[in-house]
C-alpha cells in the first residue's frame, strides 16, 4: 500500500457522498489502520474566526481574517490547524515537509499576535477511514489522487480549489466520469 499522506484527494463526479461532492482533501495520514485527511474548500457558513477566537479567549488580530472550513464530518467540534511553517506550536503532525497539522490553542494565539505561519487555515473536524476503506473507494473512482499543492491549499479560491488541484496536473476534472471505468 503506497502511503498517500501529502496527497489531495479530489472528489470525482462517481462520488456517491453528497457530502463530498467536489471537494478537496489533503491527507494527512495513512497507514495500515486507515486514513484521516481535512477538506480544504468547504468553508463554513455557522462560525467565524472571529467567534472561534472570542469563545477561546484569544484577543482578535489586525486585519481581516479568514474562514473557518468545515474539514470534514468527524468530530466536528475539534479544531484543527493546517499550516506552512515550522514555527513552533508544540505537537504537530508534519504532512510534508512544508505543511503541518496542529490542533495547539498556542499555535492560534502565535497566529492572533502575528508571530505564527504566514498561511494557514482553520478547520473544525476531520475525513477519516478505517483499514481500507480508503482503497475500496479508490478503486470504485471516487476519488483522483494527486500530489499535495501549496498553491492550491493556500492561495487559491475555495470555489476554485476543487477544479485548480486537479488542473494543475493536466486534468479536467468535469470531463473525469468520460474516462474512467473498470476493466
Amino acid at each position: 500500500m503506497e502511503d498517500l499522506s501529502g496527497h489531495f484527494l479530489i472528489s470525482t463526479p462517481q462520488m456517491p457522498d453528497p457530502r463530498f461532492q467536489e471537494q478537496v482533501i489533503l491527507l494527512c495520514a495513512h497507514n495500515q489502520e486507515g486514513a484521516m485527511g481535512m477538506v480544504i474548500n468547504k468553508p463554513n457558513e455557522e462560525i467565524s474566526m472571529m467567534e472561534v477566537l472570542l469563545g477561546t479567549n484569544i484577543p482578535l488580530p489586525e486585519g481581516p481574517l479568514p474562514p473557518v472550513y468545515n474539514g470534514g464530518p468527524v468530530e466536528m467540534e475539534a479544531g484543527f490547524i493546517l499550516y506552512n511553517s515550522d514555527a513552533e506550536a508544540g505537537k504537530s503532525l508534519k504532512v510534508t515537509p512544508d505543511i503541518y497539522l496542529s490542533r495547539e490553542a498556542k499555535l492560534l494565539e502565535k497566529i492572533s499576535k502575528g508571530e505564527g505561519p504566514e498561511n494557514y487555515l482553520f478547520l473544525l473536524g476531520y475525513a477519516g477511514w478505517g483499514p481500507g476503506q480508503l482503497e475500496i473507494e479508490l478503486m470504485d473512482n471516487s476519488w483522483l489522487t494527486v500530489p499535495g499543492d501549496m498553491h492550491v491549499l493556500f492561495d487559491t479560491p475555495d470555489d476554485l480549489k476543487w477544479k485548480q488541484a486537479a488542473h494543475r496536473f493536466g486534468i479536467n476534472i468535469s470531463l473525469f466520469n468520460n474516462i474512467v471505468g473498470n476493466a
